[in-house]
């Protein structure tokens, strides 16, 4: 659908009254990890390796800044597999893994937990993790290399593979099950996010993701399911109308009494709204149910932020040096938040010391 023809104050002054007056009174998050995507540094697959700053880019320290200082203190960073590791079961690339790690050195610096996330969607130059040409092996080196290249840092995370439309269910499975040894083999304990089928979708995990994936086993007993849930219609995350807030929530309760039911935990890695009133009412009434079912959901990550997506509808980038309406929204539910401060328990998820 186009963009409704209104001027940028128009939009604004909208943003402005309705996080005013709809918006209920702030209260501290008991969620752990609340920030963005980064996105940038896997721009431009079909240019590989591609050259770092022109065909694709990392976040830099005043970007991580801006949302460390609105309260954001998880940042997931999507990379590709083939710059990260240019041939199969080979060293990693030193230029990228270089470029990588100096983003989560600057992350840390700014008091945040990073999300390492193989955007790759369930393959490797084209070819599905499962086969001939990428056998499962091959994914659980590539995942044992980068637990031993941040072996002890425990503010680092493992988002195993995005959105893996690829595979089917059992070749995920085998794919999780492969990568979470690798890791595990290094001594990591840092928390693994499983994909969900497909597209990960929440609004459908049950029964497709649970059916395939339901009985993983992390013997560091650290893993989490990641899903992502867009808002609008399609759930595709590329229109600027969106559903009400009752069925904004909707979308991710089947999912939540899975967890609950079978003592999982549920990190969502990907969602998005426009900047229109409708919208921000629905992200906050998104925001709102899973505060209030932290005893499953462990963290979320917005998409998208990053200096190059442009007019894109769910950008978070501040425009014009000024706050989007997402972000209006999104800065209340932040774990600094208004009071600045983190639970006094915040980082025992990241390595596996408090359970639900």
């Amino acid at each position: 659908m186009a963009r409704p023809k209104t001027s940028v104050l128009a939009r604004w002054m909208a943003a402005s009254l309705w996080v005013a007056m709809a918006a209920p009174a702030w209260s501290a998050p008991a969620v752990q990890f609340t920030g963005v995507n980064l996105s940038g540094a896997e721009f431009n697959g079909g240019k590989l390796p591609g050259r770092p700053s022109f065909d694709y880019v990392y976040p830099n320290a005043q970007e991580i800044a801006y949302f460390t200082a609105r309260g954001a203190n998880v940042f997931r960073i999507p990379v590709l597999w083939e710059r990260l590791q240019p041939a199969l079961n080979a060293p990693l690339d030193r230029g990228e893994l270089g470029r990588l790690s100096a983003t989560v050195e600057l992350i840390e610096r700014h008091g945040g937990a990073v999300v390492i996330d193989i955007h790759n969607f369930g393959g490797y130059r084209g070819r599905p993790v499962g086969s001939s040409d990428t056998p499962y092996a091959s994914f659980a080196d590539l995942w044992s290399r980068i637990a031993a290249a941040f072996a002890g840092d425990d503010k680092v995370m493992f988002g195993l593979m995005n959105e893996p439309i690829a595979m089917t269910g059992p070749s995920l499975r085998t794919a999780i099950e492969a990568a979470i040894a690798g890791i595990r083999s290094t001594g990591s304990k840092s928390l693994i996010l499983a994909p969900g089928v497909g597209w990960s979708g929440a609004h459908d995990f049950v029964p497709a993701s649970s059916t395939a994936l339901g009985d993983i086993r992390d013997p560091a007993h650290n893993m989490a399911y990641e899903a992502h849930q867009y808002l609008d219609a399609d759930h595709s995350g590329t229109h600027w109308v969106c559903v009400d807030a009752k069925s904004a929530q909707d979308r991710l309760s089947a999912m939540t009494k899975w967890l609950r039911a079978h003592k999982q935990r549920g990190f969502l890695g990907e969602f998005g709204a426009a900047d229109n009133p409708q919208c921000l009412e629905s992200l906050d009434a998104l925001l709102a149910y899973m505060r209030e079912n932290s005893d499953v959901w462990l963290g979320w990550t917005y998409w998208a932020a990053g200096a190059w997506w442009g007019d894109y509808p769910m950008s978070v980038e501040p425009k014009n040096g000024a706050d989007r309406g997402q972000m209006m929204v999104l800065k209340r539910s932040f774990i600094g938040g208004k009071n600045g401060s983190r639970p006094p328990e915040w980082w025992k998820f990241a390595h596996g010391t408090r359970s639900i």
